[in-house]
């Protein structure tokens, strides 16, 4: 276990948590829940959980690597992410995320089912993920990363011109897959060029990025 960023920048997530359920229970964006379908104490609950879950890697499969960089933090647009340490020196292990990762992907899921509007989501997202992954960027030690506001402000951008009553659904969704597409799903063949000792889809590099999507998505009302 290992978190994707550093302890300090966790806790400025965690702080910002902190200051949406405030605004939440004054009232102040009460109706974003209310438009994204999910009541706010569970949401609140779901991005903490994404924040305690960041620290656990799912492993899926190995890839044979050289010269694995280890130990280090890294940064990249200013954030900064641990290279955690190596577990096997010859190869790369290709893991999921649980906080960036399946939790997201989950309510994602559930915001699809509920709300039916897989045209409109599926444009945006693919819009999301070709502009991710144009700014994505190989971090070696790390894996792939993305500047943390760019999935957030513009998945909450198309959603607004897409159709603005729906703008949450549509922000949340498209810019948590988008992130995840974008830059850690199309950049799958060039894992072994990352020198890292985990590869985490949703992990370092894009958990920002995903934390950030949802957070915008509840304050789009």
């Amino acid at each position: 276990m290992y978190p994707p960023v550093t302890a300090p920048t966790l806790g400025l997530f965690a702080l910002l948590l902190v200051a949406v359920f405030i605004f939440i229970e004054i009232g102040l964006i009460q109706v974003a829940y209310e438009r994204l379908g999910i009541s706010h104490r569970v949401v609140s609950i779901l991005m903490l959980a994404m924040i305690l879950g960041s620290y656990v890697n799912l492993p899926i499969a190995e890839i044979p690597a050289q010269r694995i960089v280890e130990d280090q933090v890294v940064r990249f647009w200013g954030i900064p992410y641990v290279v955690p340490h190596i577990v096997y020196r010859d190869r790369t292990v290709i893991a999921i995320n649980l906080g960036g990762a399946l939790i997201p992907i989950l309510v994602c899921i559930y915001l699809l089912l509920r709300n039916r509007m897989f045209g409109k989501i599926a444009l945006a997202t693919a819009a999301v993920s070709l502009v991710v992954y144009r700014f994505s960027q190989v971090v070696p030690g790390v894996g792939i990363a993305v500047p943390t506001l760019l999935p957030g402000i513009l998945a909450a951008i198309l959603a607004y011109f897409i159709d603005r009553r729906r703008s949450p659904v549509i922000a949340y969704v498209a810019g948590t897959l988008g992130c995840l597409l974008g830059a850690d799903i199309f950049n799958l063949p060039i894992i072994a060029e990352l020198r890292a000792p985990i590869a985490s889809i949703g992990g370092a590099g894009t958990f920002d990025g995903v934390f950030v999507s949802g957070v915008m998505a509840v304050l789009l009302a």
